[in-house]
């Protein structure tokens, strides 16, 4: 017998999530078990979930196969027909020390539950389950779980739940752990990071969050906050931006799309000057930001003119790291039944932005020859600059670290030191 296997799909969250059930799985006893967390953002992620179920099913054979994660919620039946699956778990579910206590091999196979997933609707609290130090260089901190938007396209809010959010003071505790281990930076995670405090008492702001870890946690090098929905940006993250150089000048921004109309169809709360505005004025507050952002290509009735708006944002907006999304239908969600973009324009027009996104990063990475950065290492060979750009270096270094390195040339997505 050994300890159980782990296969992350998926977001950093669900990434977190995993290091959790390894500490669970580990307390209960679990042994010869494989796990896979999975996703469910698109059809191709719940495509890719049963292909990499059936590639560990054989490559470790008698093991007991778990599935769990987004997809797993949302369509457990889907994974329960498999002949490789022994048991499907809700996102609640995987989180609670009592679900692996009853998972415990080798009587999980004759167990007659095969699913356990319960109305993740109904759930009104975060995982109590915090862990100290996941990545080994740079900590991720869950603050915030689910989301109360429904955007036409995204099935999350049904994998993850409405928006429940850590409360300022167990999250300041997590960081002064984190510092006191070592950690040179921590990132702050959620599904809407926005959201965070909506439901606290008081209903604080992520600004207000961000700007108390930082008077709280002096100790702490740097902060970096994940992707954030621009609109609702509040004050003192506004203020954070402009006067807290430990706050990362780094933000991957949802903006999905650039043209109006198809925004109302996304159902999104912005409209293409909303994002523009935001990036002068964060680029005004803070002149070395650099922006990610997720945009979706070939989202049902996008017409050509609509995908130049699309295309146009990434200049408009000054955008270096770009996630695209080739819009692939999610049962369930009204963008599925809204007449759909051809899979080959889809194709093409992906490429098109991905090609948009290659050029915006090579004139970043240009642009910081000569340069000195300070650069946090995750390798001996690798680290990355405070603007989260990729760094490979030409000697060792220690590991862990906040070194300061003359930037000597580039390749297509690093820089060169």
């Amino acid at each position: 017998m050994s300890a159980p296997i782990f296969a992350t799909l998926g977001c950093r969250l669900n990434a977190y999530e995993t290091e959790a059930m390894k500490e669970l799985s580990a307390a209960a006893g679990i042994e010869n078990a494989v796990v896979v967390n999975t996703c469910a953002v698109t059809a191709e992620a719940v495509r890719k979930a049963r292909q990499e179920i059936r590639r560990l099913s054989r490559a470790h054979p008698g093991a007991t196969i778990i599935v769990t994660g987004c997809a797993a919620q949302t369509e457990p039946e889907t994974f329960a027909a498999m002949p490789e699956v022994a048991r499907v778990i809700g996102n609640t579910e995987k989180m609670q020390a009592q679900t692996w206590a009853g998972l415990r091999a080798p009587d999980l196979i004759g167990e007659t539950e095969k699913i356990r997933v319960d109305d993740i609707m109904s759930v009104r609290e975060t995982a109590g389950h915090l862990i100290d130090g996941f990545g080994r260089h740079r900590a991720y901190v869950q603050v915030q779980n689910g989301c109360d938007h429904r955007c036409t396209f995204c099935i999350i809010p049904f994998g993850r739940g409405n928006s429940r959010s850590v409360p300022a003071g167990v999250v300041i505790e997590q960081i002064r752990r984190l510092v006191g281990r070592g950690f040179n930076e921590v990132v702050l995670t959620g599904v809407d990071l926005t959201g965070w405090g909506a439901d606290l008492p008081g209903a604080p702001r992520l600004g207000d969050l961000v700007m108390r870890i930082l008077r709280l946690v002096p100790d702490l090098p740097r902060l970096r906050i994940s992707s954030i929905d621009s609109i609702e940006a509040d004050d003192n993250l506004m203020l954070a931006i402009a006067t807290e150089p430990r706050l990362m000048p780094h933000l991957h921004l949802s903006l999905q799309a650039g043209d109006d109309m198809i925004l109302k169809r996304m159902k999104r709360r912005h409209l293409r000057d909303d994002a523009i505005r935001f990036c002068e004025e964060a680029r005004r507050l803070r002149p070395d930001m650099v922006f990610g952002a997720d945009i979706i290509a070939g989202f049902p009735t996008e017409t050509e003119a609509m995908f130049e708006n699309s295309l146009k944002l990434v200049e408009d907006c000054g955008l270096t790291f770009l996630h695209v999304f080739p819009f692939s239908p999610r049962k369930g969600t009204p963008a599925a039944r809204m007449p759909q973009v051809r899979g080959p324009v889809i194709k093409e027009r992906a490429a098109r932005l991905r090609a948009a996104g290659q050029a915006r990063l090579a004139q970043h990475l240009a642009a910081q020859q000569g340069r000195r950065h300070r650069v946090l290492t995750e390798g001996p060979r690798m680290g990355r600059t405070e603007q989260f750009t990729e760094v490979a270096f030409a000697a060792d270094q220690p590991e862990g670290t906040i070194v300061s390195a003359a930037i000597t040339g580039r390749n297509a997505t690093q820089l060169l030191a």
